[in-house]
């Protein structure tokens, strides 16, 4: 049986559209520790996951589970406070399923976020990082199946998945605050156990500069609707094997 992704979406999109009111173009999806940044937020409209159509409920700690629409900076923004992964037991589906919401409410730029451990050497616990690239390997990809040409064509480019005129800007904005922001690549695995020290050698070796447990599945849905990404980890400790 197909699962009615396009129907769905629109159905929790529509519930969204109905009680908001702004227009978000641009949405920030809040990973581990980070939904505090949602604080900033002005004129916020708080929708719980739970009361979206078809929409999946976190049940990790430090993931709110909300969605907030409201003004950031003056622009209009929706706000992910939390994410879910396949860990907890959703498909690769489920957990792509808010991103194609916020497609079909008319996202065009999306900034992922997530904690990670450091793989690379040179990192320090709490650094801030640019995502440059990512390695799937989680084993899954939400796009196997049917594709449904009304959300993005079956083949497609993932060369720059991490938009490079996003991250240009990005430089910008470190440089402007002070501070240099290093790029990295994240690799994705299942968890939601740690890995052992020696898949964090043969990582590194891959060209892996950060490990986590999500945001894969989420970009390459998000690319293939069309949407330009921006990826940004924080560095919560070192991987497995790296300090003593």
């Amino acid at each position: 049986m197909t699962v009615p992704i396009y129907e769905n979406a629109s159905t929790a999109a529509d519930y969204i559209r109905e009680r908001i009111a702004v227009e978000p173009r641009v949405a920030i999806v809040l990973g581990s520790g980070l939904g505090a940044i949602a604080d900033t937020v002005e004129q916020p409209v708080l929708i719980s996951y739970g009361d979206i159509p078809h929409f999946p409920r976190s049940t990790v700690e430090g993931h709110s589970g909300r969605l907030m629409v409201g003004l950031l900076a003056g622009i209009p923004v929706a706000v992910m406070q939390g994410r879910v992964h396949g860990y907890e037991g959703y498909s690769p589906f489920e957990v792509t399923f808010p991103m194609r919401v916020l497609g079909r409410l008319g996202i065009a730029t999306v900034v992922v976020t997530n904690a990670a451990g450091g793989i690379r050497t040179t990192l320090k616990q709490g650094e801030l990082l640019l995502i440059s690239d990512h390695i799937n390997l989680t084993g899954t990809n939400p796009l196997v199946g049917k594709n449904d040409d009304r959300l993005g064509p079956r083949f497609f480019d993932m060369t720059e998945a991490y938009s490079r005129p996003l991250r240009k800007l990005a430089h910008e904005a470190a440089s402007h605050h002070g501070f240099e922001l290093q790029e990295a690549v994240y690799l994705a695995v299942t968890g939601p156990s740690y890995e052992t020290p020696a898949e964090i050698r043969a990582f590194r070796h891959m060209g892996a500069d950060l490990v986590g447990m999500s945001t894969v599945h989420e970009v390459i849905v998000a690319r293939h609707m069309g949407i330009d990404v921006l990826g940004l980890s924080c560095v919560t400790n070192m991987a497995a094997g790296v300090l003593d």
